[in-house]
């Protein structure tokens, strides 16, 4: 609670007191105005004594001081002193202050400024109030303070906001700077995304006049990025206003700036894709299209992976298609101009020399960057305790987490190449997925083909070869290359590519030899323009909706809505020439948000123009066949209540046939693509000699009993009679070298054969209670 008790002005000669409004009788006053009064005094005083507030009608304070009444600067200074020392937080005790100050003249209220937004900011805090209270509260004392002359219209940084109340705070004596508020209010009135020639000239105009605004507007802008949360329609003009004035100044340090407002509205606060705030995302969008450099053109790759929103995607697409053809890139060249190379060397390293003769390194170690300190040329198992506050490594891991957010960035992007068939000039390939420091370290772990004449194709791993790289034999200009994928391969080739990645130990950023290939099925041949591979599954539906977003798929949140039952969840493949859609719909909501949802078809759709036409599978590319498949089979076997261990106690539930066969059903694809893994790796581990493959199943035998794990639920049962066995995975997975590490349900299925091959040392009473004696 903040401490504005001592804000308030001393009483005066003529303030009321406590003991009069408690005993006086309102019954024996002639004047219809003074009775009110007391009777809203009274009302005030016995509220600040009741323990708890009803929220659910409106006060009676306001049915009682409705009209002009006597009100007194010492009523006003009485009733904030009751307010103060109530005993409940609610939004009672602010009213009668409230409209006591309202109905002041603003020059008799300048001694009660101090205490007002006091009051204001301790109701902003909003942890005693529901929103639905606080805000209008909020609001009128914000109009009231502007009322008395505190500077900045309320409207436009509102306290009770986080971004407006933060501003407030970091521009502290300038709210009331005439020239901030002009430039504040001037950007405010930009409705469009996009501003006239004649509003820009006044908005530069209005900068040269003041230039202490200049500095006002940075801040807000800064402050902006530092928040959270929706962006409601007044603050999204003033933020996107702010941006195209601060887009006057062409330095990079407004550049890097201006790219944080992008991502902070193009983020999506809430479940849903929908951005912070649509139409500032949109104007900082068009802003960064025109700026030079090269920030502009990561920034937007970056919101072409992440934003959850369609139309900002949209706008993002086409943003970069436009910034492409005025720099002479060719179509995708943008997103991969667009990677930061952090100032890495070309070993993915960056140094910096540290106390006591120590150097500290940051680099790329495998999936994520580590910053580590060196000593006489050799690297420390751990952070020396005389370094470990010092500011230089704190420095090195703030740079290391940049370098790894960029790195999972990269991952994705080059893992989206596969659902396109992109061909690139062996020159501009060496340079951009082998020697650049971030890039090269995903695109030398992958397969990848190289032809002389594009129609006969080798494969291979990249190899150094003197002072550059081959591949398959092959390099050199006159070279074409292209990422392999397994659905062009023949069942021999991925096999062999399978035994060659497995026996090198290589691990690859993305499962590319070990990938799940979809082809088109006959019965989807029949069905002819929808598929029913993936359809009847039972998921649960929170998990389900963020893994479709994690795969930058979007789709309208199932609730209890007008079309709240239905979602359509789409994703655009093949730089954005064709899109699937996943249907699905809640099931057992109960009038609340779903918790489960069943699965049904998936479509595909080519784009014509601005316009998506509906596409038979069989015209669909295998590559964005194969590709949206297996996002799809990836949200059923990830979040499918067959791989739940909870069900196996819920009793006579609706979902329990479901849950019953699909703990032990047919395999999927990537339940298909674990039981190749196993195969290769089962030989060479300890318990291998205790393991066996079944068709859907690890069998393994312990001392105990014979158990078969699931290869697609990894749900465990015990032979002869099928008794399920529950056991909860733990935090810890087996340690075994997998070439990939986006399986945590292969990983699960290992820690289980790892545990069970060694039943007799089981200790965890809840699995031995399960066991045969």
């Amino acid at each position: 609670m903040f401490k504005w008790l001592d804000l308030i002005p001393p009483p005066g000669p003529g303030e009321v007191d406590t003991a009069w409004v408690a005993s006086a009788d309102p019954s024996a006053m002639t004047d219809d105005g003074e009775r009110r009064r007391l009777l809203a005094l009274r009302w005030h005083l016995a509220t600040a004594e009741i323990e708890k507030a009803s929220y659910d009608r409106d006060p009676e304070i306001y049915r009682i001081a409705a009209g002009p009444l006597p009100w007194t600067t010492g009523d006003l200074g009485w009733a904030l002193r009751v307010a103060h020392g109530g005993r409940i937080y609610d939004g009672m005790l602010y009213h009668l202050p409230l409209l006591i100050a309202e109905r002041l003249p603003a020059e008799r209220l300048a001694a009660f400024e101090p205490a007002l937004a006091a009051i204001l900011e301790e109701t902003c805090s909003g942890y005693f109030m529901p929103r639905s209270l606080r805000d209008p509260l909020a609001e009128r004392y914000e109009r009231l303070l502007t009322r008395v002359g505190a500077g900045v219209p309320a409207h436009l940084l509102p306290a009770y906001d986080a971004a407006g109340l933060a501003a407030r705070r970091r521009l502290g004596g300038r709210l009331t700077d005439p020239g901030t508020i002009a430039v504040l209010e001037f950007a405010s009135t930009l409705a469009k995304p996009v501003p006239t020639k004649a509003w820009l000239r006044q908005g530069e105009a209005l900068l040269r006049d003041t230039p202490p605004a200049v500095a006002a507007v940075r801040d807000v802008l800064d402050v902006y990025t530092g928040t959270t949360g929706w962006t409601r329609e007044a603050q999204d003009r003033l933020v996107r206003g702010l941006c195209w004035l601060a887009a006057t100044d062409l330095s990079e340090e407004t550049t890097v700036l201006l790219a944080r407002v992008a991502e902070s509205a193009g983020r999506s606060p809430g479940r849903t894709a929908e951005p912070r705030a649509s139409r500032t995302a949109a104007a900082v969008i068009e802003i960064l299209v025109e700026r030079p450099g090269p920030e502009p053109a990561r920034v937007l790759a970056r919101l072409a992976l992440t934003a959850r929103s369609k139309p900002v995607r949209a706008r993002v697409r086409t943003g970069l298609e436009r910034m492409g053809t005025v720099r002479g890139w060719e179509p995708g060249e943008a997103l991969e101009l667009a990677v930061d190379h952090h100032d890495l060397d070309a070993d993915g390293r960056r140094s910096w020399p540290a106390p006591g003769g120590h150097t500290v390194i940051a680099e790329i170690a495998g999936e994520k960057a580590v910053a580590r300190a060196w000593r006489a040329g050799q690297p420390l198992r751990s952070m020396p305790a005389a370094i470990r506050d010092d500011e230089v490594v704190k420095a090195a891991k703030e740079f290391a987490k940049q370098v790894t957010a960029t790195l999972a960035t990269e991952r994705v992007r080059v893992e989206a190449l596969s659902s396109l068939d992109r061909v690139w000039e062996w020159e501009t390939w060496e340079r951009r997925y082998l020697r650049h420091p971030v890039t090269g370290t995903l695109g030398r772990r992958l397969i990848w083909q190289v032809s002389t004449d594009r129609r006969r194709w080798v494969t291979g791993l990249p190899e150094p070869a003197g002072d550059g790289w081959s591949v398959g034999g092959l390099s050199g200009p006159g070279c074409a290359v292209r990422l392999w994928h397994p659905v062009a391969a023949d069942a021999a080739e991925v096999s062999g590519w399978r035994d060659r990645i497995t026996a090198a130990g290589l691990r690859q950023p993305f499962k590319q030899a070990f990938r799940e290939v979809y082809r088109l099925t006959p019965a989807e041949e029949q069905t002819r323009v929808y598929s029913n591979r993936f359809a009847g599954h039972i998921l649960r539906y929170g998990q389900a909706h963020a893994l479709m977003r994690v795969r930058g798929w979007s789709a309208g949140f199932l609730g209890p809505w007008g079309g709240g039952c239905h979602s359509e969840a789409v994703k655009e493949f093949a730089a954005g020439g064709w899109q699937a859609s996943f249907f699905h719909e809640a099931v057992e909501s109960g009038g609340h948000e779903a918790e489960f949802c069943s699965t049904d078809q998936v479509r595909f759709a080519r784009r014509e123009g601005r316009r998506w036409e509906p596409s038979p599978l069989a015209e669909v590319p295998p590559r964005v066949l194969s590709e949206a498949m297996r996002d799809v089979d990836l949200f059923v076997g990830v979040t499918s209540i067959a791989a739940d261990e909870s069900w196996f106690d819920r009793g006579e539930h609706p979902f329990r046939a479901y849950w019953s066969n699909a703990v032990s059903g047919p395999l999927s694809g990537s339940a298909e693509v674990r039981r190749d893994v196993l195969a290769r790796l089962l030989p060479g581990l300890a318990i291998g000699p205790k393991c066996e493959l079944t068709d859907r199943f690890l069998r393994v035998r312990g001392t105990r009993a014979v158990y078969r794990i699931h290869l697609g639920s990894g749900n465990v049962l015990m032979e002869p009679n099928d008794a399920y066995l529950c056991i909860v995975p733990g935090s810890r997975g087996a340690r075994v070298s997998l070439p990939f590490d986006d399986d945590e349900r292969l990983s699960l299925i290992l820690s289980k054969a790892f545990l069970l091959a060694a039943d007799q040392r089981i200790t965890d009473p809840t699995i031995l209670s399960q066991l045969p004696r």
